[in-house]
């Protein structure tokens, strides 16, 4: 009854439908159907019928199908049905399917006519059916009858065309023969939703109705009122013929005979009747599935991909395998390991763009933060005058000195020595603090096993911590080694005679020439206030000048600050803002620009704040150390007027500022030298050679790799949806090399068919209209 290569898709697209139902998406991946779409007691009914070659619809006036029932026909040896709804139950007796059919339609739709689009689902096996699906939609009427609502057309039309206006549905348009084609309801839904004609085929039901002596033959033809796919006529069983128990078989017997036999279609019979439609719409469904194939194909290797990744990591779980959780361990340690290097060294591959990774943060500790938290320390002019005058008036006792006492500079300079415990201290802080952050980043992979993801970051935090200890040990050893003894023959210190020349002279900054430092949007948050709005500009910031333009094309400038005499500090942030803010200013009191005395500089986190003060102080930009107004006077009244004593201050500043610039150097050096070597690649040794043996030692293997019970279920369905998606590409490939393509024929001028207008349903009582 059809021809074997055909025969052979319907089975593979039901394997493909079982896989996407085994994913979960058969809701999603919409798969070709054929909707029957006609007017009622069109003949829908009956053509059904015919494919299975049973009775199994509800029969009656009026309107009878009020739910869409999709039609699965299955070839196969023994012959019974089965309803979604009702799963493992086969129905033998198809009198018993159409009880069943009426009765799950009054379950959803209750007894008064209603409908709905909620489908029914039966699947019907049978040695006599080519293996099609089909939707039969309720039959398109105008007048309610009884107690059918008054906008009955509208909600069938919305409903038709709910399941007509898919792309990868073909339409089945039923008309009978005995009515005027041109005005067919079906035909033109079917136009509506497919002005191309592609996907729509006509059936002429009725043929033997027809008044004696006229004929469909032009029609059959595709001559008058032409489709592009042409029509296909059926010879349905009357209803005398369906209450005289005729069957099906005997129907398309007698279906045959009457196109053999009629002088009007004999030359067309084998391309009329029901199995012809069987083969036309079964190789219409196969060009379709075929078109549709590709967009599957990239979906599904698509949503393949982004789980492939995870489906490797479950890879060593398959429960045949004896030794998977020591795989497994063994495995997510050394991952873990390669992890913490690349976020720590840094990696071209999978590089994160939202964030800074550990190492980042760390270089920006070592090379920004550090060095601002050593100027910060150091930078407090009037206290450090004050120090010296009161070190060489009481080396000096009672007496009056003539010279500069050295014992003076030394007790300074190791004041000042002692000061940098702090800010060396805090970056070993702060790096710790970072890789134990890393750390708890790198443990989220192991999220899935959660005794093991817990004991690997207690060990390699306790290590950190132990680390961080004999770090600052160390970096209190290199500080305490600078303090034991006073270099003054270092090749860079400036001497006593070359200190009492400098003494006449303004201390400047020191210099990096005229190139870019840095590079950012800022907002002026003090202008914008005067101007109805703060405002964002791109600032250039060179070791002479601060820039701003009016973007980052840097093509028109706004204003250019020259950095001589300026200073920043800190501006508390408001209640209302969520910017962070610090202000540059001039310490001479001049205006910075225009009016503005300062400028207040607004960044979007206190780590831009940060950076940017750093960037300052690269330029020579410092922090504002300023004293409050009864310090200074009290400090005012402690400073001799005596200009030797005046003059020893100065002497023994400028040694101490050439000496702390040699430390200074030396510590920033060091530091990070000493936090790199004693924690950050100590803690990477660990890490690779120790951690496995500690996780082993710490607890039993077993209990270690123990899955969380939501890890152990999402494992299950990510491997079965892995298994599903693999078996559903296979299809498709089963597919593509089991069935042959058959091109659309040419366009026909189907102008004769009217477009429906869309009109606005009728008001219902009881509705609000």
């Amino acid at each position: 009854m059809g021809n074997r290569e055909m025969e052979e898709l319907i089975p593979l697209v039901n394997r493909l439908q079982d896989a996407f139902s085994a994913l979960g998406q058969s809701c999603l991946l919409e798969l070709p159907q054929i909707a029957v779409v006609g007017g009622q007691s069109a003949g829908k009914s009956s053509v059904l019928e015919n494919f299975v070659g049973r009775d199994f619809l509800p029969r009656g006036s009026g309107i009878v199908t009020r739910r869409p029932l999709v039609l699965q026909l299955v070839t196969s040896k023994t012959e019974y049905a089965e309803f979604l709804h009702c799963k493992g139950k086969k129905f033998t007796d198809f009198d018993e399917v159409r009880h069943e059919i009426e009765a799950e339609t009054d379950r959803v739709t209750g007894m008064n006519k209603g409908i709905s689009s909620i489908p029914i689902n039966l699947r019907v096996y049978s040695p006599h059916v080519l293996n099609l699906t089909l939707i039969d939609l309720p039959g398109i009427t105008k007048v309610p009858v009884g107690d059918q609502p008054v906008d009955i057309e509208h909600q069938i039309r919305e409903m038709i065309m709910q399941f007509i206006t898919r792309e990868n549905c073909l339409i089945l348009a039923v008309t009978p023969a005995n009515t005027d084609l041109a005005n067919s309801d079906a035909l033109k839904l079917a136009k509506d939703v497919d002005p191309q004609g592609l996907r729509t085929i006509g059936v002429i039901t009725k043929l033997d109705l027809m008044d004696e002596g006229t004929d469909a033959r032009d029609i059959l033809e595709n001559k008058l009122l032409p489709l592009r796919r042409g029509y296909v006529g059926v010879v349905n069983r009357s209803q005398k013929d369906i209450d005289g128990k005729k069957d099906i078989k005997a129907a398309m017997l007698a279906e045959r005979k009457f196109f053999l036999s009629h002088p009007a279609y004999r030359h067309i019979a084998d391309r009329m009747g029901t199995p012809h439609l069987q083969k036309v719409l079964n190789q219409q469904l196969t060009n379709h599935i075929r078109d549709t194939l590709p967009n599957f194909r990239n979906k599904l290797q698509a949503q393949m991909l982004s789980i492939e990744h995870e489906v490797d990591a479950y890879k060593n779980f398959k429960p045949e395998d004896p030794t998977r959780k020591t795989k497994a361990l063994l495995q997510m340690v050394q991952q873990f390991a390669v992890d913490f290097e690349k976020r720590i060294e840094g990696s071209g591959d999978q590089v994160d763009t939202l964030e800074l990774s550990g190492g980042a943060k760390i270089n920006r500790i070592f090379h920004e933060r550090f060095p601002f938290e050593i100027v910060k320390m150091e930078f407090n002019e009037k206290e450090l005058r004050r120090e010296i005058s009161y070190a060489i008036k009481n080396i000096h006792g009672i007496r009056t000195g003539l010279f500069t006492p050295d014992m003076a500079f030394e007790a300074i300079v190791k004041k000042q020595i002692v000061k940098l415990k702090g800010p060396s201290l805090k970056s070993v802080d702060l790096v710790m603090q970072e890789l134990i952050n890393t750390v708890k980043k790198c443990t989220k992979k192991l999220a899935n096993f959660p005794r093991l993801c817990e004991e690997t970051e207690r060990i390699v935090a306790n290590h950190i911590r132990e680390r961080e200890g004999k770090t600052k040990d160390q970096v209190l050893l290199l500080i305490d080694i600078q303090v034991s003894y006073i270099n003054t023959n270092h090749e860079d210190f400036i001497g006593f005679a070359n200190a009492q020349q400098r003494s006449s002279q303004v201390h400047k900054k020191n210099t990096i020439g005229n190139q870019v430092i840095r590079k950012g949007w800022l907002t002026i948050s003090n202008i914008g206030i005067m101007k109805g709005g703060s405002k964002g500009y791109w600032f250039v910031l060179t070791a002479e000048s601060l820039s701003w333009y009016k973007d980052d094309e840097e093509k028109e400038k706004k204003y250019m600050l020259p950095l001589d005499n300026l200073k920043v500090r800190d501006v508390e942030k408001s209640f209302m803002s969520s910017k962070h803010i610090f202000a540059i200013f001039n310490t001479e009191q001049r205006n910075v620009y225009k009016d503005y005395r300062f400028l207040e500089l607004a960044c979007d986190s206190q780590e831009d704040v940060d950076s940017w003060k750093a960037s300052l102080l690269r330029a020579g930009v410092y922090p504002d150390k300023s004293l409050t107004e009864n310090d200074e006077n009290g400090q005012a009244e402690n400073f001799s007027l005596d200009p030797q004593l005046e003059r020893q201050v100065e002497t023994i500043r400028n040694l101490v500022d050439s000496y702390m610039s040699i430390i200074n150097k030396c510590i920033r050096d060091l530091i990070p030298k000493t936090i790199m070597h004693l924690m950050i690649n100590n803690v990477k040794d660990f890490i690779n050679s120790e951690l496995l043996a500690q996780l082993y030692s710490s607890e039993d293997q077993n209990t270690l790799m123990e899955e969380s019970a939501e890890q152990a279920q999402r494992r299950d369905e990510m491997l079965h949806m892995y298994q599903a998606l693999k078996e559903a590409l296979m299809i498709i490939g089963d597919i593509n090399t089991a069935t042959t393509f058959i091109p659309a024929p040419p366009p026909v001028d189907d102008s004769w068919i009217q477009h429906t207008r869309r009109r606005p349903p009728p008001a219902v009582p009881g509705r609000p209209s």
